[in-house]
């Protein structure tokens, strides 16, 4: 079955780094678009980044691009996702999701599956 699991979260100062991955299983993760979210403490889950297949195409939300970048290892079945001088408004679960295929959205409604997260907490 489908599996996407995130991993690198952690307690951060503000100005902080924090390299977070997702590894995927039971799918040919080489033929799918990927995506990052996250989803902030009464707020909405809100989409970050996008990939496609080989990498060819990335996206960044425009408040956070030159902060967060968005990369695949195709060899290794992983997305990461590297986020740079952090602030106490990245404090969120962070989500990897796959792109249903056909789409190129971060409307969630085009993503059909999720990790279960991994907690980003940055301290001022």
């Amino acid at each position: 079955q489908v599996q996407l699991v995130e991993s690198g979260g952690g307690s951060v100062e503000t100005g902080g780094s924090l390299r977070l991955s997702c590894a995927a299983s039971g799918f040919p993760f080489s033929n799918y678009d990927m995506a990052w979210f996250r989803q902030a403490p009464g707020k909405v889950r809100e989409g970050l980044a996008i990939i496609s297949v080989g990498s060819r195409a990335s996206a960044v939300e425009g408040s956070l691009k030159g902060r967060f970048k968005v990369s695949r290892d195709e060899a290794k079945n992983t997305l990461s996702l590297q986020m740079n001088s952090l602030n106490p408004e990245d404090t969120a679960i962070y989500y990897c999701a796959r792109v249903r295929s056909g789409a190129w959205s971060l409307d969630p409604s085009d993503l059909d599956y999720w990790g279960q997260g991994t907690q980003v907490t940055v301290s001022s």
